[in-house]
């Protein structure tokens, strides 16, 4: 197996909560020698140096200061959430056995989650003398199940059946006797009293490269931690350029993005301004020799169903890159930049396909626009083909993995300039 792909899947199975995908990006980011500063401190900057902050432990940024003057910020944005069930507080319910109650976060495939072994994991707060202590805490174990229906008793089940989250999702815990257990393993877990918890399930079963030549790669949450990833391996092997670069990886995409740590906050606007203020730059001539990449997974044609595919734009998993286009701005892609991105694969041998929605198949948003209305700079919406979006399990191609991380790490090291509407790359 590719050492790159496998990397890819060590962290897939690491990151069973957005607390813990971040958990891993920073602990990247430290061994390869980035500092983290803190939002309630002043920010010293120096050429040279390396940085990375996060808020709330779901969203990251990071970035590098060239020796030389900078011209512009390069940057790309993922995002660290997926959709799936949140515990609500006194989850516990009681009949015949003890269930947990739970909470759609997000537009996922709910059939999908029936029937697997399922776990906890997230952060939770815990009293301490001075005051409140966050933790990541992971109930690694075969905890949970949401059982389906027998067909005889739901003969509608294989007929178009509408799920009802009050009842059909909901988890089973044990038996009479689990009363009151759970938050004992959550106290055990966390090493003390709990005062306030954000945690969610996820699937047990880890992450798979399948298919008669490895091709394929099947995990949960590749919509969008396998972008975050890629985003992040090509941040860091970078070469220098003329440029800033800047990781960006959000949270709450997949319920809008409008939170503290969402694309559709302040943080990315705050932290260019403060890296401006600490290096004496005007960031209105920096944000416009800039450009973004959004980078969040693509539909692939399916192999079942290829009529739900625009017939000229309808990607194919391993090969290559997506650039996504929408006419309504669901995606930020426009003539200028799919040029520009395009130039940068071809330097790096990268293929690219392109994505379109179907004109009667209405698509999703994404980071990119969202993000552009708080810095003005020109982006392209980019991602990796895949399946079964918002399953709890998804699939996509091995090789398009790897040719996502050469592609961002060539857009990271290249040095862009803007002169009279045109983009000069070195």
């Amino acid at each position: 197996m590719d050492n790159r792909i496998l990397s890819l899947k060590n962290f897939l199975d690491g990151a069973v909560s957005g607390y813990h995908a971040i958990a891993t990006l920073s602990d990247e980011l430290k061994n390869a020698g980035y500092q983290l500063l803190s939002e309630a401190s002043a920010w010293q900057l120096v050429p040279g140096g390396k940085y990375f902050m996060t808020r709330n432990g779901t969203s990251l940024m990071a970035f590098r200061v060239p020796q030389n003057a900078p011209k512009g910020f390069l940057l790309t944005a993922s995002h660290s959430d997926r959709p799936g069930f949140k515990v609500k507080e006194n989850p516990e319910l009681k009949n015949a056995y003890v269930r947990l109650a739970v909470e759609r976060y997000g537009g996922m495939l709910m059939s999908t989650w029936l029937d697997r072994p399922l776990s906890v994991a997230g952060r939770v707060l815990v009293e301490t003398e001075e005051g409140v202590e966050s933790k990541l805490v992971n109930l690694d174990r075969d905890l949970l199940l949401i059982p389906n229906v027998a067909i005889h008793m739901n003969r509608q089940a294989n007929d178009g059946y509408k799920w009802n989250p009050v009842s059909d999702t909901i988890p089973l815990f044990g038996g009479k006797d689990a009363a009151g257990k759970f938050a004992t393993l959550l106290e055990e877990a966390a090493g003390g009293k709990v005062l306030g918890h954000d945690i969610s399930l996820y699937v047990r079963q880890k992450a798979t490269v399948w298919g008669l030549e490895d091709e394929f790669i099947s995990s949960a949450a590749l919509d969008d931690l396998a972008c975050a990833w890629c985003c992040t391996q090509g941040f860091l092997n970078a070469s220098e350029s003329d440029n800033i670069p800047v990781l960006c990886v959000f949270d709450n995409e997949e319920v809008g993005s409008s939170s503290q740590q969402g694309a559709d906050s302040d943080m990315l606007q705050n932290v260019l301004k403060r890296i401006c203020g600490a290096l004496n730059l005007d960031i209105y001539q920096m944000l416009a020799q800039s450009f973004m990449l959004s980078a969040d997974n693509a539909h692939a044609i399916h192999p079942n169903h290829p009529e739900f595919a625009d017939p000229n734009n309808a990607p194919v998993v391993n090969q290559g890159v997506v650039l996504k286009f929408n006419a309504n701005q669901r995606y930020t892609t426009d003539g200028v930049t799919a040029a520009v991105f395009r130039k940068i694969c071809s330097k790096a041998e990268v293929p690219v396909q392109t994505y379109c929605n179907r004109a009667d198949i209405a698509g999703g948003s994404t980071l990119g626009n969202i993000s552009v209305t708080h810095v003005s700079i020109p982006s392209a919406d980019i991602g990796l083909p895949q399946f079964a979006m918002h399953s709890c399990y998804e699939t996509a191609g091995c090789k398009d993995a790897v040719y996502m991380m050469q592609a961002l790490q060539a857009f990271y090291s290249t040095s862009l300039t803007v002169e009279n509407g045109n983009y000069i790359l070195k």
